[in-house]
């Protein structure tokens, strides 16, 4: 329960037991289990988990009584957690001083009481678990063994309350600190997408009304000038995308017509007479995140068609449903990857190093972002893929 006692000091008694943030909460299932469970080991009446505050002893469970607090002061619980016994027992005709002091404090006249001090990691006594009766009787070994593997348990629960506190405390904290950095992405990319709307229309302007004016080197380096303003427009855009992305995961589930889904998305692209894209027919999914399933496909096959250097652009969508999870395949006949890339391609800001049919190079943030959502839907994704034949990245989502 604890390594070593240290002398009693109330004042660092009572800071370690504002740590765990206990005091005037609600009923709990978990608290309430042991008490039953003390008092049916002990064969008493009354059992109760005790938090000794500044002047009062609050019961955070308690079996066998209403009472919700008592003083403090000539409790038998109080005595209890300046006692040095690992069990402190109690019995009316052995302590009469201590039970006349604790007349009237009490919803009866109790005869016994024996209480298990619940000591902190730094061997701080901050609760009791006890049990009383109106009867006297003693504990066999067995018994004080019982209560003091409960009050152990008890004590287990404090601490996993106190570090599920910390921990919401520094999600708290995390969230608020990403909510900083994605603002200061979003005004960074506002301030930096206008000037280079500016420089893409001026260089364009600038190409086409000198058609044939300039010479060869100088038409390829406003080639270059246009081009590399196209990229890092991307560049901002997927930075915008990924860490807008949380928004899209705080969506409400619902239900899914997967054909309705895909429809809307391919007809976006396939348009154009060299694209052909298939997709299942009469499948509904449930209560799945449709708001990130739809960037994830949208992100997929855009980058399925965008390094595609075939006539006929090929796209196969299949799903298959097992107890667990959805599974997803989106296989095309495209530029395809190297197999020593099938890990990176999914860490930010990472690049194959090869340019997509219009010349453009990646920026690396679209898959990081594939991968986020992904995961945050309680899935994966795989890759296979073969250089010049084409890929088939496989994602599963976790059903509920």
């Amino acid at each position: 329960m604890h390594n070593q006692l240290i002398p009693f000091n109330e004042k660092l008694r009572r800071r370690a037991l504002k740590e765990y943030n206990i005091i005037s909460t609600g009923p709990d299932d978990d608290y309430d289990n042991l008490t039953f469970l003390a008092a049916c080991i002990s064969n008493s009446p009354v059992a109760k988990i005790n938090i000794v505050d500044n002047k009062r002893i609050w019961n955070k469970s308690s079996y066998g009584s209403d009472i919700k607090e008592i003083d403090r002061k000539n409790s038998f619980s109080d005595l209890a957690i300046h006692s040095d016994a690992s069990i402190c027992i109690l019995n009316k005709s052995k302590d009469p001083g201590i039970f006349k002091a604790a007349e009237g404090i009490y919803e009866r006249d109790y005869s016994f009481y024996a209480g298990v001090p619940l000591y902190n990691p730094e061997g701080l006594a901050i609760a009791v678990l006890c049990i009383f009766d109106t009867e006297e009787k003693e504990l066999t070994q067995d018994q004080q063994k019982g209560l003091k593997a409960l009050a152990r348990q008890t004590m287990n629960l404090f601490e996993f309350r106190k570090q599920r506190l910390k921990l919401y405390e520094v999600q708290k904290k995390l969230k608020e600190k990403y909510q900083e950095l994605e603002k200061f992405a979003s005004l960074v990319s506002h301030d930096l997408k206008s000037p280079l709307a500016n420089i893409i229309s001026l260089s364009e302007l600038l190409r086409d009304e000198n058609e044939g004016k300039f010479d060869e080197d100088t038409e390829q380096y406003l080639k270059f000038l246009v081009e590399s303003s196209y990229s890092l427009r991307n560049y901002i855009d997927g930075i915008l995308s990924f860490y807008r992305s949380d928004h899209v995961l705080e969506k409400d589930h619902t239900n899914v017509d997967l054909h309705k889904l895909l429809k809307g998305i391919v007809d976006l692209y396939q348009v154009a007479d060299d694209i052909k894209i298939s997709y299942p027919e009469n499948v509904t999914l449930h209560n799945v995140n449709k708001a990130a399933l739809t960037q994830v496909f949208m992100n997929l096959i855009s980058n399925a068609l965008k390094y595609n250097d075939k006539k006929l652009r090929k796209v196969d969508i299949n799903v298959e449903i097992t107890d667990e999870f959805y599974l997803f395949k989106i296989k095309d006949n495209g530029k395809g990857i190297p197999q020593d890339k099938y890990e990176k391609i999914f860490e930010l800001f990472t690049t194959l190093d090869s340019t997509d049919r219009d010349g453009s190079l990646g920026s690396g943030i679209g898959l990081a972002t594939v991968k986020k959502l992904i995961e945050s839907m309680g899935g994966s994704i795989s890759l296979d893929s073969e250089v010049g034949e084409g890929s088939n990245f496989k994602f599963s989502i976790k059903r509920y």
